[in-house]
């Protein structure tokens, strides 16, 4: 089904680079070889106990053994293969690049990346794969490391595979505000066709807050979900309270907001 949603898309004209998702999708090796034979740039999340070859495998069927038994079917390798938090162990510190993957609201986040081309193999295929493997870990959680598995182009630059993987962000910023401003979470249905209506509303919600503030990015590069919830409180009816109070309440979030930023920035450049 996910695989039928990347396509459906594709014919729909939704324009994407890469798919992007969790180690709940990543773990699933079928589904990772339909995306890349159907043409898909991939990053996907796996598990600390992912497999992986340093070497090609080489997989083949090994002969069958003079005396009783059955002839072989299955395919063997020819290496031994490693879980990705044992390589990670057995990696130096130095090893780490440090790099800057996109703008928060407290500075810029900072993280630390490895990046190595392997092998993957399911132990079905005839053949292994060779794709990236990205290993990121925050500067200020050194303990909390992501484990992804990419397809895409062998030149493909740490800096830019680090920044494809980060972004998935954004999906779930995105989930966020839809349960905390337009109601994703908010229904008790028992039907699909009810739970179907429920989440083309919310999803026709979320577009209108991000046509909103794109249209408004000049003149309120801040504006959120939440102020345009609050701005809508008092422009429909039921008006808890004055417009003027209402924007000068947005304003003020504002720059609070933008004193954040800067301090952050500030005590960046200080370090640096």
């Amino acid at each position: 089904m996910a695989v039928e949603i990347v396509c459906h898309a594709r014919e729909l004209g939704v324009r994407f680079n890469w798919v992007g998702v969790d180690g709940g999708y990543g773990k699933d090796p079928a589904f990772l070889r339909n995306l890349d034979m159907t043409g898909e740039i991939f990053v996907a999340d796996v598990h600390k106990d992912q497999t992986i070859y340093l070497d090609n495998p080489n997989p083949f069927v090994p002969g069958k053994k003079p005396g009783r038994g059955r002839t072989p079917i299955r395919f063997i390798s020819q290496v031994k293969p490693i879980r990705v938090d044992r390589w990670l162990a057995e990696q130096p510190q130095n090893t780490w690049q440090t790099m800057v993957i996109r703008q928060g609201t407290k500075g810029d986040v900072v993280v630390e990346a490895l990046h190595r081309l392997v092998w993957v193999w399911d132990g079905e295929e005839e053949s292994a794969h060779h794709w990236h493997l990205v290993v990121r870990r925050e500067i200020d959680s050194p303990k909390e490391i992501k484990y992804s598995l990419s397809n895409a182009p062998v030149q493909t630059p740490t800096e830019r595979l680090a920044f494809m993987q980060g972004q998935r962000f954004w999906v779930e910023r995105s989930l966020q505000d839809g349960k905390s401003e337009a109601g994703l979470g908010n229904y008790q249905v028992r039907k699909w066709n009810s739970w179907h209506h429920h989440m083309a509303l919310v999803l026709l919600t979320m577009l209108f807050m991000l046509e909103t503030r794109l249209m408004n990015k000049h003149d309120y590069p801040l504006l959120s979900c939440r102020d345009i919830k609050k701005l809508l409180a008092q422009f429909l009816p039921r008006r808890d309270t004055n417009a003027e109070e209402v924007l000068r309440q947005m304003e003020q979030r504002h720059k609070k907001r933008q004193a954040a930023m800067a301090s952050a920035l500030r005590i960046q450049s200080r370090g640096s």
